[in-house]
């Protein structure tokens, strides 16, 4: 099931790769959005606002080590795209050392800055302790979490996006019987939501190591390739810790807006987070085009064919637009109905306030849709193509945005300013990535143009010498 992807026609194999990618990110957002829908539903308004004040900072945490793991096996796929085996089972062993590192100082560091950190982003009393309840427990099990995200991250670097789909659907699917089974009989609230999302994320983790150790040998170590190359590893950094503090500057940015929000009460954070679940369910495919195109230009910029990455970015950038104008058209009748499933219409906030705030949110947001397809795309194709410090670069440009947004619109108290952030920062990012993109590519283009004068010119003279 692995894939070549230096090979074919970049828009078919895209189209083969990014379906069971989004299929996944869908049953992704399930973990949380089944703990938000069951919570909203039989806990309580106020419950759903306890997990939604958390929302921001389960990004912070889990993207930032989303971005450690991607950034660690670009180099798997880059070694895998240039046909290096060993290559590949070194940087593989490397790239699980990092991730178990890093998980073991990220959960120390959470669990001990979590209730200063609630407090410093407004976190209503009447919430707090729920909110605090369910993060730290989504904290002390960051491990199973990153266990799944590290293994299907060498999975789809070796071309397979396939089975972290099949292993995502059946720990999805557990997900949401153990959320019913902990919170309704149990009545353990949010806390046996957060339970049932740790324990589903170890089952697919641990599929997913049998899996690799039994069907995906590239990926397996042997006894020549157990070691430590610093070589590797200092390069997996360089990619992986730029990428992960790109994420964790997307996520500080959202908490700016989250605690600019915060200061509106529990109502309007509970329409927020409706609001904002049923936004990140109809945009899941920009992040699945994300890992495609970073898996796409990772293993072409192995081989180092830059006018393959050109023709890859413009097939995904063709899907992405058509995708924006369509999902933009749908989100206006579906609104009413998906807003539902989060909310209890007979509860005690009526729904037609909570409907009121949610489509000032999604319908302000859906105008950028197609500058949020710009950023993913040139972001992740940079990223694949071992750039990830400009990457990181447009999160700084997203941060202060975002940032300057949410103080201006805290500052009026308009809750029509929230909801501007995320467009505006959008387009202000996506203007700037496509400038780093053409620079970066540019600049590619020139190396590997230096790279093979540099080759005829050695090539000559070696001729000239053996004809004196």
């Amino acid at each position: 099931m692995e894939l070549d992807m230096t090979k074919g026609s970049p828009f078919k194999l895209i189209l083969k790769f990014i379906y069971p990618v989004i299929l996944g990110n869908l049953f992704q957002q399930l973990y949380n959005m089944a703990d938000t829908i069951i919570v909203g539903r039989f806990v309580g308004l106020d419950a759903l606002a306890a997990v939604g004040a958390t929302g921001t900072i389960f990004f912070l945490i889990l993207g930032f080590m989303n971005g450690l793991t991607a950034g660690f096996t670009v180099i798997v796929a880059q070694k895998y795209g240039a046909g290096d085996r060993d290559g590949v089972k070194v940087a593989s062993l490397n790239a699980l050392i990092l991730a178990a590192v890093t998980t073991v100082v990220v959960t120390l560091i959470a669990a001990l800055g979590m209730p200063g950190l609630l407090r410093i982003m407004h976190t209503p009393d009447d919430i707090f302790h729920m909110s605090y309840s369910y993060i730290i427990i989504i904290v002390e099990g960051l491990a199973f979490t990153v266990l799944y995200n590290i293994t299907a991250s060498l999975l789809r670097a070796v071309g397979n996006s396939k089975t972290p789909l099949y292993f995502l659907i059946l720990s999805a699917s557990l997900n949401i019987i153990l959320d019913i089974v902990l919170i309704v009989p149990f009545g353990l609230g949010v806390r046996g939501a957060a339970l049932a999302t740790i324990i589903s994320q170890e089952v697919s983790g641990v599929l997913c190591v049998v899996y690799i150790f039994k069907k995906v040998k590239v990926l397996v170590p042997g006894r020549e390739q157990l070691h430590v190359d610093r070589q590797i590893m200092e390069n997996q950094v360089k990619i992986g810790l730029p990428m992960a503090l790109q994420y964790s500057i997307t996520a500080v940015g959202t908490i700016m807006v989250q605690s600019a929000l915060n200061l509106f009460g529990s109502t309007v954070v509970a329409s927020y987070t409706a609001s904002n679940k049923v936004t990140q369910l109809i945009t899941t495919p920009y992040g699945a085009m994300g890992v495609t195109m970073a898996t796409y230009c990772a293993q072409n910029r192995g081989i180092n064919d830059i006018n393959r990455i050109r023709k890859g970015v413009k097939a995904s950038m063709i899907m992405s637009a058509i995708f924006s104008l369509l999902i933009y058209a749908l989100s206006v009748p579906l609104l009413p109905v998906l807003l539902k499933l989060f909310v209890d219409t007979n509860g005690s906030v009526p729904f037609n306030d909570v409907l009121s705030y949610a489509k000032t949110y999604v319908y302000t947001a859906g105008s950028c849709y197609i500058p949020l397809g710009i950023i993913f795309i040139f972001r992740n194709a940079m990223q694949g193509c071992g750039f990830s410090l400009a990457a990181m670069t447009g999160g700084v440009v997203e941060l202060v945005s975002r940032g300057i947004i949410s103080v201006i619109a805290a500052h009026r108290m308009s809750f029509f300013g929230v909801c501007l952030g995320d467009p505006l920062t959008w387009l202000i990012t996506a203007i700037f990535f496509t400038v780093m993109y053409i620079l970066t590519v540019d600049h590619m283009d020139k190396s590997k143009k230096a790279y093979h004068a540099r080759r005829k010119a050695e090539e000559e003279a070696g001729k000239t010498a053996k004809t004196k």
